[in-house]
């Protein structure tokens, strides 16, 4: 837990994923139920490297969670094949009740809940009238998009936004829907975590 705490309080890149945090604590837990089963038994280790040799990865693996499911099930069957069958029982339990924890509590769920937000802008004397609207109602906003639609100085534009009250949606888009040079509003929610 100590690890993935690290992680999540270091971690600065724009690809943050819950389920690596996740796999991080029991890739720990699952190593440490290896290095009981192996003891000091150099064949044993041998068994293990070549047991792991035999796994390959012709598709690519999408989910983190995946390869760790694949160890899971790599060190609970060899600490049964070993005739360790209480340690594989009490690992086996012991993991799978972590993991449905971790899977519950949303643990490492990302705390911040980004939106894109799009609309077209047409290039007036008022410059700033939807950035006023968006200083309103978002904690965070940057322009992540411009895109010059047509000859006429009119631009896609799209934005990263944090929302003050994640209720208040519907009002960010009416009050930018006031504005003559604002137009076809998109607003597009992340997913809403499984519960």
């Amino acid at each position: 837990m100590l690890v993935s705490l690290i992680y999540r309080l270091s971690y600065q890149g724009p690809n943050y994923s819950a389920t690596f945090v996740q796999s991080s604590v029991l890739l720990a837990m699952i190593t440490a139920l290896v290095i009981m089963v192996i003891g000091n038994n150099l064949a044993r280790a041998f068994g293990l490297v070549g047991a792991m040799s035999i796994i390959r990865f012709r598709t690519a693996v999408k989910d983190t969670q995946d390869i760790v499911f694949i160890f899971f099930a790599l060190a609970a069957g060899m600490a049964a094949g070993v005739g360790f069958r209480i340690v594989a029982f009490m690992g086996t339990l012991f993991i799978g009740i972590v993991l449905l924890l971790l899977a519950k509590t949303n643990y490492a769920a990302p705390k911040k809940r980004e939106f894109l937000l799009q609309f077209l802008y047409e290039d007036g004397d008022e410059k700033s009238s939807y950035l006023n609207i968006l200083q309103r109602y978002c904690k965070e906003h940057r322009l992540v998009n411009m895109q010059s639609i047509g000859p006429e100085h009119r631009y896609e534009l799209s934005f990263y936004i944090i929302l003050k009250n994640k209720e208040d949606s519907s009002e960010l888009i009416r009050a930018l829907d006031t504005l003559p040079e604002v137009s076809d509003i998109r607003f597009f929610f992340d997913e809403e975590p499984l519960k």
